[in-house]
């Protein structure tokens, strides 16, 4: 990838920005260097540019899915170990587990999404439940190369994208009393060995702004190492 100024990256931010659905997906917020004029990380302009338009974010429309949000047959067993696709493995393994430490119960993995084939949207990797919380797990694979700015707006995409009410009716999470507020929230799920665990530095300011912003929550995960793995879970908020 060619060096960009500052002023190209912005330019770039602001025509993805007509699409605010997609701009998760974006290969800028995937860049890790820095601006060839200012010498500032990509994902610190992009943080900072998504402060300033935080309400782009209320762009984002709702897809009601009229089927159940909850997949009948997910009993997490791999009937394919070989897939490739590892971070629905690791997902798998932790519905398997049951009881994620910190983060609660894990209710479903690859939840859907779309409403028709059509509609722009993905799965949401991990649902977890602990009291009156229920978690958007957005997870990456240790050696995944997604930048943490990426986890974090993927993550909220998928809080915006999703009907809250029917997704908690679906999985049977409103016999509550009236006066317990339930809460969804999304949060990235990374090992502690992965990439996006060293941006949360000091070098990354406004990535920690804007996660306060948008009241992320952040776990980071790690193996057992035992055949059958076991994940210990490590909670670490913003600062």
């Amino acid at each position: 990838m060619s060096s960009y100024t500052k002023a190209r990256l912005l330019d770039r931010i602001n025509t993805a920005s007509k699409n605010m659905t997609q701009f998760y997906k974006e290969s800028f917020v995937n860049y890790r260097g820095k601006t060839s004029d200012t010498k500032e990380y990509y994902t610190e302009i992009i943080a900072a540019w998504c402060l300033n338009n935080i309400n782009k974010f209320l762009e984002i429309p709702q897809i009601t899915r009229k089927a159940s949000y909850r997949t009948p047959g997910h009993d997490g067993k791999i009937a394919n170990p070989d897939s490739g696709r590892e971070e629905e493995l690791i997902a798998m393994k932790m519905f398997r587990q049951e009881q994620l430490p910190v983060i609660g119960k894990i209710l479903d993995y690859q939840t859907p999404l779309k409403n028709r084939s059509a509609d722009k949207a993905g799965k949401i990797d991990l649902l977890a439940w602990d009291d009156s919380t229920l978690r958007i797990l957005e997870l990456k694979r240790q050696n995944s190369k997604d930048t943490m700015l990426r986890c974090v707006l993927e993550g909220y995409t998928y809080l915006q994208i999703i009907d809250k009410q029917k997704l908690l009716n679906d999985f049977g999470l409103t016999d509550f009393e009236k006066s317990q507020e339930i809460k969804v929230t999304s949060c990235p799920l990374v090992s502690t060995e992965g990439l996006q665990q060293q941006e949360l530095n000091g070098e990354h300011p406004q990535l920690l702004l804007l996660m306060n912003a948008l009241g992320i929550e952040t776990f980071f995960y790690s193996e057992s190492g035992c055949e059958d793995q076991k994940y210990m879970i490590y909670e670490k908020m913003p600062r």
